[in-house]
């Protein structure tokens, strides 16, 4: 995704379908597979927990809130024992030691990360994660678009204080559209400005005139019953947004960064974060993980970002394997993968043609 416009630059899901079966009648075993699976466009239409990437949401309001500040430090033993019914371990048993929030993004610390979720609470934090887009319609012009869900406190229904910790990771009941989170990851790049994913640059007529944006916007959320939201009034303090950016950047560029091993020699600085997102059930007194969806969301260039990046693998067992493939995919748009790129400069746009 452009970080500045939302333009969708690529978009792909995987398993897909073949088209050409479809031509002259498709065998029904083919079709059992494809139904249940492969028709599916995962990239707007499912929803999954998004693990450790979202843990710059909960970045973002703490030092917003005053909940934390750039240099709080918070010492993490391994298990957070601030609740006697509940004390869930950080991912390093033996814990990270002093953090503050920048190295505790590039480690992906989850003890330093409830904390500062139990000092915001779970309707800061909800507000801030509405802010970003995530749990509502981007408005891509697709139909099948999810809303996903997000953690929040409802009237007549109870809320744990663990409930608040889990969410603050990325965990419990908080489920996205990889579209959503790149839009999300977009945001952090360009400064906080909401920004509209969009498939289209422009409709022209035959006489090769343009169709005004906000009318074929219109139209298009009128069809896929998109509503337009009232702005919610948060402005990110710009060193807020830094602070954790540079969280971001040390993820990849620092040694102890969860990408590290993969960027450490990337000729272009980019700022990423991993997630390894558990999906689990509740079996009597014992919560067991079946799964794990792997994540990676990342923007580069640091400096001057252009695109957002995310991958997401189901059931890919840690978010350390996607991050390849995000790479792979950034070497390319930047043109790492070939010296002589030849652009056709004669392209015109496409138009209709009226017999």
């Amino acid at each position: 995704m452009n970080v500045k416009t939302g333009e969708i630059l690529a978009l792909a899901s995987n398993p897909d379908y073949d088209p050409s079966k479809f031509t002259f009648g498709i065998d029904s075993e083919t079709w059992e597979t494809y139904k249940n699976s492969n028709m599916k466009n995962r990239a707007i239409s499912e929803i999954y927990p998004p693990g450790s990437t979202y843990k710059m949401v909960t970045a973002v309001a703490g030092l917003e809130t005053g909940a934390i500040g750039k240099t709080t430090k918070i010492n993490d033993t391994g298990r957070y024992t601030y609740y006697k019914d509940y004390q869930p371990r950080c991912w390093k048993s033996g814990g990270h030691g002093y953090l503050n929030v920048v190295s505790a993004i590039e480690r992906s610390c989850n003890y330093f990360f409830y904390e500062t979720g139990r000092r915001i609470g779970i309707d800061n934090l909800a507000k801030y994660t509405r802010h970003f887009g995530l749990g509502k319609k981007t408005g891509i012009e697709l139909p099948g678009e999810a809303i996903g869900k997000l953690n929040e406190r409802k009237e007549g229904e109870t809320w744990n204080p663990g409930d608040t910790i889990q969410a603050a990771i990325g965990q419990l009941n908080n489920q996205y559209t990889p579209i959503q989170m790149a839009k999300y990851t977009s945001m952090l790049a360009n400064g906080g400005k909401s920004i509209k994913p969009t498939l289209i640059k422009s409709i022209q007529k035959v006489d090769g005139t343009e169709i005004p944006k906000e009318e074929y916007e219109k139209y298009f959320d009128t069809k896929l019953g998109i509503t337009t939201e009232e702005e919610d009034g948060i402005t990110i303090n710009p060193d807020n947004l830094r602070t954790v950016l540079e969280g971001m950047k040390d993820v990849t560029s620092e040694t102890g960064g969860t990408a590290y091993r993969y960027f450490k020699d990337f000729n272009i600085t980019v700022g990423g974060k991993t997630g390894t997102a558990q999906v689990g059930r509740q079996v009597g007194d014992k919560y067991e993980i079946l799964y794990s969806h792997a994540w990676f969301v990342g923007f580069a260039p640091f400096d001057n970002p252009e695109i957002a990046v995310v991958i997401l693998v189901e059931r890919g067992g840690a978010g350390g394997y996607t991050v390849e493939a995000a790479r792979d995919v950034m070497a390319e748009y930047f043109g790492m993968n070939s010296n002589n790129i030849q652009e056709n400069t004669n392209a015109i746009p496409a138009t209709e043609v009226q017999n």
